[in-house]
């Protein structure tokens, strides 16, 4: 698929067929992941994959509402989903790579978070998410980002997750369930060029 393709084709995926993903697909799709930018390239995203039923079913009870659970119409097609991904941030690898001699200049050693203005882990995470976004289309497997609708620290206790990494929310994998009704926001248009890009002046 050529690349202007791949990002006309993706789309978030909310309704997902419980099929499992062969192991080859997953791992180009989390390889993507990993090959995004990185700040001084610090390398500090990890990616958090729960693939087997108890994995899954352990994360959903940590970080979803049960009432929402209980309510097929609108959980069972996310719930399907054969794979989750949590792109993981720390912090800590940041400060350390931002200690060493070519990036102190820069000042950004600093943890917690308040020396850092923008925090690159956090938009590091975030390339990591998009990157895996774009390899799942290619792939023809479907994809979403979601919130995590529970507090970072239950979460990351649950799962084993160090306390010091930072969650940002999470990505399901699988292949689309075709069957179920649009997505509330499918009969949305994207704003038109100009209208996005402003140049030389407001």
């Amino acid at each position: 698929m050529e690349f202007d393709e791949v990002l006309a084709r993706r789309r978030m995926t909310r309704r997902f067929r419980p099929d499992p993903l062969p192991r080859p697909v997953l791992e180009v799709i989390l390889r993507a992941g990993t090959s995004a930018p990185s700040a001084g390239f610090s390398q500090g995203v990890d990616l958090f994959v729960l693939s087997e039923g108890a994995s899954r079913r352990a994360f959903w009870e940590a970080s979803s509402d049960a009432s929402w659970r209980a309510r097929a119409s609108t959980s069972a097609g996310l719930l399907a989903a054969p794979v989750i991904v949590l792109p993981i941030a720390d912090p800590e690898a940041y400060s350390r790579r931002y200690r060493k001699a070519d990036k102190r200049g820069t000042r950004l050693f600093e943890v917690p978070t308040a020396s850092w203005p923008t925090p690159f882990w956090l938009v590091d995470a975030s390339f990591s998410t998009m990157a895996i976004l774009l390899a799942a289309t290619d792939l023809g497997v479907g994809a979403l980002f979601f919130q995590l609708h529970a507090p970072e620290d239950a979460i990351k206790r649950a799962l084993g997750i160090p306390e010091a990494c930072r969650l940002i929310g999470g990505l399901a994998l699988g292949y689309a369930d075709a069957t179920g009704p649009p997505a509330s926001s499918s009969g949305r248009s994207r704003r038109a060029l100009p209208d996005v890009v402003h140049e030389e002046k407001w």
